[in-house]
């Protein structure tokens, strides 16, 4: 009794212990275990989305209206214009593998959100310099029809220095958000599946006074004015971030989150001749008390060839080696072989996403362009400039976030009898059938405009902006599907050690998808045209035929989601071992209780 006693007093102790530290291998500013009340949570999330905020303020003030400044300004056709875009937001969004991979083996995400977001202020710097510097300045678009090439240097030059700034800034920070929050206690656990819902929320916000108020100072006041305001909200964020310091919860890198999974493969590769034993458990793990804080994994079924990589050459007691004399490149823990498995298992996924990215990017190009050939007037003397009518998906991802997080998941909670209420990969699946639904919007109101433009021989024709509102509304209620639950599977199904990186594969779909739009707009402009056809992506927008384009691409997302599917039905989610480590000895308290996160 009285061991029962000692061993419950001990039990209880520790859970105190765990209510008032977080334990979960991160730190506070000054190197110490966090005390869980004056750190993390909101508390320290709020400054991290501050900066995220301006941002994307700046991101969507300048990459909504980018093609209109390279149509207008540096006088680019159309399909060279919309490749441009395609090639920059492609940069913008693969650049954060680097960022996410340096801010996880080396940096932090402290350090590097703070030197990205010192090289995106430098990129805005620049941008406002050759607006105003008269040797950089462009020339007037009413009295030439090529700017200095000087001109074009800075500009482009500015444009990818944010891109790189953006790099380390995006998967840093969105990670570095998340991290304030323990996944091992229930009700910060509870907060974090809401944290990228609001996370998305500021996103949105700031997405809405870029295509609004940024764009319009763009079209009707001065490029260049709009950059100072751009320029100054990037600094008065940077020093909120920085007001949040004591607050934050830190993750000291550990190196190379790759390494490991080079030692797996090297590994099992080495022993792929050994036979398999004959039960799970027999496989390599270090015990919890020995973890340093690290998370396990629980052993999964799925390529098992891996597997072998744990397997035990000799019959030693492995328990009693210190940790650090195994050979990790001939002997890995079935942690390790788990991570593996896990980016492995994200590659289908990641590759049926691509169709879907592909859509998307038709937002920030072609249907900004659609919009400048239509009656774009709310009075007789106010005029919405065309990529302001972005905020339409903006304010639709808004409400479709704000009734997903506080009424959706509520009831599904109830009815499902589950603490997500509905999986990370349905909830992407769900925002894909609004996309394909989007993309059959669009070809059919520019079908509708194109008849109107032949009706009334006018390059620009009377038929309402506001008729493109459906189809980013639509897309807006998508967004609020998938690419919140992108965010949140990308973060949440990697290992614990690449979760910048995490954040990085997340952005590479839509990297990549811009890449394709634009190899797809080549290859589509290259059959369109043959025979002495009209290309449907002529110079004149009355002449193309974009329309066709979005019925194809339509085609492609619904052909797509079907792969999709049959992918997200046979996955297997993160399955995070929840054994009670005994703080005196190697044994177990307790069951293994499987955690799908």
């Amino acid at each position: 009794m009285e061991v029962i006693e000692m061993g419950e007093n001990k039990r209880g102790a520790t859970e105190l212990d765990e209510q008032k530290w977080v334990y979960d291998s991160s730190i506070d500013h000054k190197g110490r275990i966090p005390l869980r009340a004056s750190t993390g949570v909101w508390k320290a999330a709020l400054f991290i989305v501050a900066i995220e905020f301006s941002e994307r303020l700046s991101y969507f003030g300048i990459a909504t209206n980018l093609i209109t400044y390279l149509t207008k300004v540096l006088n680019q056709d159309l399909k060279t214009a919309a490749k441009n875009v395609n090639y920059w937001a492609g940069v913008t969004t693969m650049m954060p593998l680097i960022g996410g991979f340096v801010a996880d083996a080396y940096m932090g995400s402290f350090k590097t959100v703070l030197l990205s977001t010192i090289i995106y202020l430098s990129g805005l710097s620049l941008l406002t310099m050759a607006e105003f510097i008269p040797s950089l300045k462009p020339c007037n678009a009413d009295t030439c029809s090529n700017s200095p090439k000087v001109h074009k240097v800075v500009f482009f030059f500015a444009m990818y220095l944010i891109s790189l700034g953006t790099g380390g800034h995006k998967p840093s920070l969105e990670s570095f958000g998340a991290d304030q929050f323990d996944e091992d206690h229930i009700k910060e656990r509870k907060k974090k599946m809401s944290y990228f819902n609001w996370w998305n929320f500021a996103l949105c916000a700031g997405c809405i006074l870029g295509v609004t108020v940024v764009v319009y100072v763009q079209d009707y006041v001065s490029w260049g004015i709009a950059d100072i305001i751009l320029s100054s909200v990037m600094v008065f964020s940077l020093v909120v971030f920085l007001l949040g310091k004591p607050f934050y919860r830190y993750r000291v890198p550990r190196g190379s989150p790759l390494t490991p999974m080079l030692q797996v493969l090297v590994a099992a590769i080495s022993k792929r001749n050994l036979p398999y034993p004959s039960n799970p458990s027999q496989l390599y793990e270090i015990p919890k008390s020995r973890s340093t804080g690290k998370r396990l994994l629980c052993h999964t079924s799925k390529l098992r060839f891996l597997d072998k990589a744990a397997i035990i050459e000799e019959q030693e007691d492995m328990m009693a080696k210190p940790v650090e004399t195994r050979n990790p490149w001939r002997l890995a823990t079935v942690t390790n072989v788990e991570e593996m498995k896990l980016v492995l298992n994200m590659v289908p996924v990641w590759l049926t996403l691509l169709p879907f990215g592909i859509c998307i990017a038709q937002a920030s190009t072609f249907f900004i362009k659609q919009g400048s050939t239509m009656n774009r007037n709310l009075t007789h003397n106010l005029t919405i400039p065309p990529a302001s009518i972005y905020s339409f998906a903006a304010v639709s991802m808004i409400i479709t976030v704000c009734i997903y997080d506080k009424i959706l998941v509520p009831f599904l909670r109830r009815v499902r009898g589950n603490e997500r209420g509905i999986s990370i990969l349905e909830r992407i699946g769900i925002g894909m059938i609004f996309t394909v639904l989007a993309m059959v919007s669009a070809a059919m109101v520019e079908r509708k405009r194109l008849n109107i433009a032949e009706r009334e021989q006018s390059l620009l024709v009377s038929m309402s902006v506001f008729w493109l509102a459906p189809q980013y509304l639509i897309l807006g209620i998508g967004d609020g599907f998938t690419l919140v639950g992108l965010q949140e599977y990308f973060y949440d199904q990697v290992p614990d050690s690449m979760r910048s990186l995490g954040i990085a594969f997340y952005l590479s779909v839509i990297g990549a998808s811009n890449f394709l739009s634009s190899f797809f707009i080549t290859i589509v402009d290259h059959f369109s045209a043959r025979g002495g056809r009209s290309s449907w992506f002529a110079k004149d927008m009355n002449k193309s035929h974009i329309d066709y384009f979005y019925w194809l691409l339509a085609v492609m997302a619904g052909v797509n989601l079907c792969a999709y599917v049959y992918i997200a039905s046979r996955y297997s989610y993160k399955n995070v071992d929840k054994r009670v480590a005994d703080a005196d000895s190697d044994s177990y308290e307790g069951d293994v209780v499987e955690v799908m996160t």
